[in-house]
């Protein structure tokens, strides 16, 4: 499938069989596509907690207030934010000045802007929000392509899997992401039609 089509069919399954295994094969290549998702100043703000065994999906189930989904499914990913990701410009930003791609002077310079936007109220919030939501669409698509199913939950108790899973302070969870192989046809779902939706140039 082009990206569009696979776009295009991919819809929120809730049922999966729950005797597919997914291979560590499989999941890797789908988190690594996910992990390909733009960011801002490419600071990649995400982590994905996996939940894989039966007895950590069957911990997880009444966090996300019984959906049977994330049980169902061969896995249930939790994408997390980072709200300190401005702790990894160094990182790749020294990796952008060895290969020679910018001098110290410039890298310095957004290191500097970054850590600045970082001192704003809410921003650190805000960026893990928006860039760990990137890396969630990537990984349904990636999915999809692999022949998978999959469905985003914004139902669940946030702190309960913090405090559950040892989730450190410095990330926010985004959203859950059940994955696996549906068992009969997804519901077709109502779409705007895209004159309904394009405003050009202004209100």
């Amino acid at each position: 499938m082009s990206v569009i089509e696979t776009m295009k069919e991919r819809h929120s399954v809730r049922k999966f069989d729950p005797e597919h295994e997914m291979s560590e094969e499989t999941l890797r290549e789908i988190i690594e596509a996910a992990a390909e998702a733009p960011s801002s100043w490419n600071l990649q703000h995400w982590k994905f907690l996996v939940f894989q065994s039966e007895e950590k999906k069957q911990e997880l189930l009444p966090i996300a207030y019984n959906q049977q989904q994330v049980v169902n499914g061969s896995v249930t990913i939790a994408v997390l934010g980072d709200k300190e990701a401005n702790k990894n410009a160094d990182v790749v930003f020294g990796e952008a000045l060895k290969q020679g791609a910018m001098t110290e002077e410039i890298k310095e310079k957004i290191v500097t802007s970054i850590h600045g936007a970082y001192e704003r109220e809410g921003y650190n919030r805000d960026a893990a929000l928006i860039n760990g939501s990137l890396a969630s669409m990537q990984l349904m698509l990636a999915a999809k392509e692999k022949g998978y199913d999959t469905v985003p939950m914004e139902g669940f108790d946030k702190e309960k899997l913090i405090e559950t899973f040892n989730i450190p302070e410095r990330y926010i969870p985004v959203m859950l992401i059940a994955v696996g192989k549906a068992t009969g046809e997804p519901r077709s779902s109502f779409r705007f039609p895209v004159d309904d939706v394009i405003i050009k140039d202004s209100f």
